[in-house]
């Protein structure tokens, strides 16, 4: 859920984290860099497109197929992190079927502090997934460029049921990357990172 930045000490400075971390809550790792950054108007040129590539009618099928998987494999890394996080907590997630433990690390971070701070999220992201870009080798590598929408996702009190108060600097849409690596016929998000850009 998110790119690493530096992290805050003591409980003052967790619960500041998490309030700004879940307002651009994404993928897998930490979206810090994002909650200091402005919620401009961009125009299309902003969003994210993908590479374009050349390919025979034959090959089309195949590159389309591989494609699929890969999406595949992100969707259901980004619907277990937002079950994840609706409860604060991995258990009884699919996190770890698409998910390896390096991309795991800041997520299961971020969760001990909204257990510690006794808050959840409420609804979902809108994301729209594109693959920019795979590379074959001995373990074929992809990279998915994101414009996830936090506009309906929000950090709650899990007691109260209101909203936490967040930053009202915060990026709500954002660009997002994500890394995956075709470990047998599966393929696994590494690594998630939130890019400081509006789309």
């Amino acid at each position: 859920m998110t790119a690493t930045q530096p992290r805050s000490s003591g409980c003052n400075g967790a619960a500041v984290r998490i309030r700004k971390h879940a307002t651009a809550l994404l993928f897998a790792g930490t979206l810090l860099a994002l909650a200091g950054c402005s919620d401009s108007d961009s125009d299309a040129s902003s969003k994210p497109s993908p590479t374009s590539t050349t390919v025979s009618a034959s090959a089309s099928s195949t590159v389309d197929a591989r494609d699929a998987a890969v999406l595949a494999a992100y969707l259901s890394s980004w619907d277990a992190q937002t079950a994840a996080y609706s409860k604060a907590s991995s258990a009884g997630t699919d996190l770890k079927k698409n998910t390896t433990l390096r991309a795991l690390f800041d997520i299961e971070h971020d969760l001990e502090v909204m257990r510690k701070a006794g808050q959840v999220t409420t609804g979902k992201p809108v994301i729209h997934p594109k693959v920019v870009k795979v590379t074959d080798g001995k373990v074929p590598t992809a990279t998915v460029t994101d414009c996830v929408d936090t506009t309906h996702w929000t950090l709650i009190d899990k007691a109260s049921r209101k909203k936490v108060p967040l930053p009202t600097t915060r990026l709500i849409k954002y660009v997002s990357t994500a890394t995956l690596e075709k470990w047998g016929k599966t393929w696994m998000v590494t690594k998630l990172a939130a890019q400081m850009q509006a789309c």
